[in-house]
């Protein structure tokens, strides 16, 4: 099996040396391709046939996932018809090793009868394509990590890398944000711990509140009812302290007798808070670091308006 990790370091050693190579080829065309696709005033389409196809697909979906427009065509289906997603404006950026691929050069007339500009990613800039095209992303002249130099291996390793260069160079120059990324991604974890508020999920009703003179057998009567937590207010609402299961157990544990105690003796005073507006994963973020399970969730006047639950949150996968 030592063989098998041999074999391993051998594709990473060439796929590296590639990306290694690949960089320093492109310091004066990549900030030329940026520009040419930041200046669209339509979309970005992508090209490729076989597995640069497959890179190209997936440099589309980056590039959409993270605020710019982009669609992957296939060059033998835009020759029979879907090449009716073009138009004026947009820019192409289109993906061939060789540059002569037969399906890429039959589409290259289209796009030049819309005015398309193309940014080509290639090895040789005097194939079809790289003369075609008005910015040219080199790829290095080397073998594959196929040990035959037959499998597009190492090269779409580069073109990936390129591509995923160009979306995040595009990226920083919209200044699309975190919160941008999430409305875009609704259903992934990531927009959730982007979107979501404390206000969603936090417990609103019946809240578990009481006058700091009740006695603590009370108190503790409603903490149960409560998910191990009450709330001491003011005559005005306003919050005044919490009493926790912890605070149960510190109080047993030290013998101390709680028949005559109130709320007003054993409650946190200061206790940490949030409010409804503030991001959950912060709020989560809040009680792993102090250790706590809950928070009482305030208004600017500090009147008690809900309660948020750590074991809540981490049931939607915060």
């Amino acid at each position: 099996m030592s063989d098998v990790f041999q074999e391993a370091e051998r594709v990473f050693d060439i796929e590296i040396k590639w990306l290694e190579a690949t960089l320093p080829l492109n310091r004066g065309s990549f900030p030329e391709a940026v520009e040419l696709l930041w200046r669209s005033k339509g979309k970005i389409i992508v090209c490729g046939m076989g597995k640069s196809g497959l890179v190209a697909r997936k440099i589309a979906a980056t590039m959409t996932s993270t605020g710019t427009p982009s669609y992957f065509l296939h060059p033998a289906d835009g020759i029979h018809g879907d090449a009716g997603i073009l138009a004026r404006g947009d820019v192409a950026l289109v993906l061939s090793k060789s540059g002569d691929t037969a399906e890429i050069a039959t589409l290259l007339p289209v796009l030049r009868s819309l005015d398309i500009p193309v940014v080509a990613i290639v090895i040789n800039e005097n194939s079809l394509l790289g003369r075609f095209a008005d910015v040219v992303l080199k790829l290095p002249e080397m073998k594959e990590a196929c040990p035959y130099n037959l499998a597009p291996t190492a090269s779409t390793t580069a073109m990936m890398t390129l591509g995923d260069a160009l979306a995040m160079a595009m990226l920083n120059l919209s200044g699309f944000t975190q919160e941008d990324f999430a409305e875009v991604h609704p259903g992934g974890s990531l927009g959730r711990k982007l979107l979501m508020r404390v206000s969603d999920i936090m417990i609103s009703r019946k809240l578990p509140t009481l006058s700091p003179d009740t006695l603590l057998s009370r108190a503790i009567e409603t903490m149960t009812e409560h998910r191990g937590l009450c709330i001491a207010v003011s005559d005005t609402g306003r919050l005044e302290g919490i009493f926790v299961y912890g605070d149960l157990g510190r109080l047993m544990r030290d013998r101390v007798n709680i028949t005559e105690l109130s709320l007003n003796d054993v409650m946190i005073k200061k206790p940490v808070t949030t409010n409804g507006e503030e991001l959950l994963a912060l709020a989560v973020q809040t009680m792993e670091e102090r250790g706590i399970t809950s928070l009482v969730v305030t208004d600017k006047d500090f009147i008690p308006q809900g309660i948020v639950y750590l074991h809540d949150a981490l049931a939607l996968g915060f």
